[in-house]
């Protein structure tokens, strides 16, 4: 009924009737909520034809808000320079939206400008930081607040906490912690929690416990975190310990669970715990059906995915992009490279880059370098720009299809044409092209181009290539520098024994062997998979 309180205001305009400042705050608020501008245009319409061109204080606040959330920022921007008088509410009013927007560099300007700061000042800079993802900026902007000797609120702890999740940073969340603690904010749920993350994602479980444990009210997203934690960092007897304490368990808490079966190569479990999930009638969300079927595919578990695919198909869920490549990726790695296909071609999500590497990077896999170059070709013309994974699968089609030209012509097109800095990998996977097919002179040359000193991918990726053409001498060579890089390679130390072997020189095959057995260096065990009812 929006639209017709907002019509009826021109009936009271042309009377000379201007509704009480709360009912037009009432309705301005209602139209941003709404997202209609046309309707908050007309509103502020009334204001201007009833003798109002230049609203006070309250009603500007209203109208900014509104214009921001309709992602009018030069009409928001308008009534704020327009305002006869501003608080430090209409400051933050107009941070807030600019910071929403991601336009950092205008609200940074406002905020150097503002003639007085309270921490909602402080908090919505910095978390306008972390949402752009400059955390440096953010810290500097909170340890200036921290100077500023303004009192941090719970919001300020939990923007700055956040940045310490995804910074990954220790020292930090230390830092923070030891602040929260001291700030009185110890028994806040949400602000425990996200210390628990900060922890937990660096690596940092037994802090990330203490503090767990340290918790008077502990929350689903607090046990949530820590069961994700540990799965994370592949302690799952820990990760269940915590899991079969929970007083009370949510999708969020059998999704953390599953995705760290599937990440520890405990396929078959994570599908149990999906299984187990679903007979509870708990709705699974994105991320439960991404980590289910990397588990089909982890096990090449093609009835398993089928089965989850068909629940995705006939209860109408709309599965975003990641979930797309997880179908793609199990068809794929089940040996169903036509259903991968169609599930691509289905996807209403072309503008997507992760799906357009996903799908070459299966078509890679089966073999099928030239309709790999085909698809990538088809991404360029239709307007993606390619990345560093793109420049990795594409080569890596190439290596498995035995097209070392076309793939050298890529990775000279991609590196200059799209502006993209090739890393050690990107290398190793061109090292791997041009050894299947032999060519060890062009091996050499790019070696000795590199920007970087070659690492333990360069060595063994050289050393994969001489195994498949029998040169013993590079093969030396590299195996060497490999173990100087990675004690523990068996790659490097079976080929120098194959080589004294084969050279009748048993005495140092006996020394690598025990240099090998000294170090507990052992071979990887092959597996193989079957799938049976």
């Amino acid at each position: 009924q929006l639209a017709d309180a907002v019509d009826s205001l021109q009936l009271l305009t042309l009377k000379g009737v201007r509704l009480p400042s709360k009912v037009l705050a009432h309705l301005i608020h209602q139209c941003g909520t709404a997202r209609t501008l046309k309707q908050g245009k007309q509103v502020h319409l009334h204001l201007k034809l009833t003798g109002l061109k230049r609203p006070g204080t309250f009603l500007s606040n209203h109208l900014i808000e509104m214009y921001f959330r309709c992602n009018d920022e030069i009409a928001a921007r308008k009534v704020f320079d327009k305002m006869p008088a501003k608080n430090v509410y209409s400051w933050n009013n107009i941070l807030s939206g600019y910071a929403k927007l991601g336009r950092m560099n205008l609200a940074r300007r406002l905020f150097e400008k503002m003639p007085e700061r309270d921490v909602v000042s402080w908090n919505t800079m910095v978390m306008g930081y972390v949402r752009c993802g400059n955390g440096d900026e953010a810290v500097r902007l909170y340890r200036e607040l921290r100077r500023s000797g303004i009192e941090c609120s719970e919001f300020s702890f939990a923007g700055i906490l956040t940045v310490c999740v995804r910074l990954k940073d220790l020292c930090l969340s230390k830092q923070i912690h030891g602040q929260v603690l001291v700030s009185g904010y110890a028994s806040n749920a949400v602000i425990v929690s996200t210390v628990v993350d900060a922890y937990a994602k660096c690596g940092e479980m037994n802090d990330a416990r203490r503090a767990f444990d340290g918790m008077q009210v502990k929350d689903i997203l607090a046990w949530t975190t820590l069961v994700s934690g540990y799965a994370k960092w592949g302690d799952m007897e820990a990760a269940i310990g915590i899991f079969d304490q929970m007083p009370e368990k949510n999708a969020v808490s059998w999704t953390a669970l599953i995705a760290g079966y599937a990440r520890n190569g405990l396929g078959d479990i994570a599908l149990k715990s999906f299984s187990e999930m679903m007979k509870l009638h708990l709705k699974p969300d994105q991320f439960t059906f991404s980590s289910s079927l990397c588990a089909c595919a982890s096990m090449a578990s093609l009835n398993q995915g089928k089965q989850i695919h068909g629940f995705l198909i006939r209860t109408y869920f709309k599965p975003n992009a990641i979930v797309v490549c997880s179908l793609i990726d199990m068809y794929s790695k089940c040996g169903l490279l036509s259903s991968a296909r169609l599930v691509f071609d289905l996807s209403g999500l072309k503008n997507n880059l992760v799906l357009w590497n996903t799908m070459i990077s299966a078509l890679a896999q089966h073999g099928q370098g030239e309709f790999a170059i085909e698809m990538f070709n088809d991404m360029i013309r239709f307007g993606i720009k390619p990345d560093k994974i793109t420049l990795l699968v594409i080569v890596n089609a190439c290596s498995h299809s035995g097209l070392p030209k076309e793939g050298l012509q890529l990775f000279d097109s991609i590196t200059l044409d799209h502006g993209i800095s090739p890393d050690q990998e990107h290398y190793a996977c061109m090292i791997d092209l041009l050894g299947r097919a032999g060519l060890f002179k062009e091996i050499i040359n790019q070696i000795r181009m590199m920007p970087f000193p070659p690492d333990e991918h360069i060595w063994n990726a050289l050393l994969g290539a001489c195994k498949i053409h029998r040169n013993l001498a590079l093969g030396k060579e590299a195996a060497e520098h490999l173990l100087e890089l990675l004690p523990s390679s068996p790659e490097a130390y079976i080929f120098l024994s194959s080589i004294y072997a084969s050279l009748g020189k048993w005495k140092l095959v006996e020394e690598v062997r025990k240099l090998m057995h000294d170090r507990c260096t052992t071979k990887d065990r092959a597996v193989s998979w079957i799938e049976t009812n």
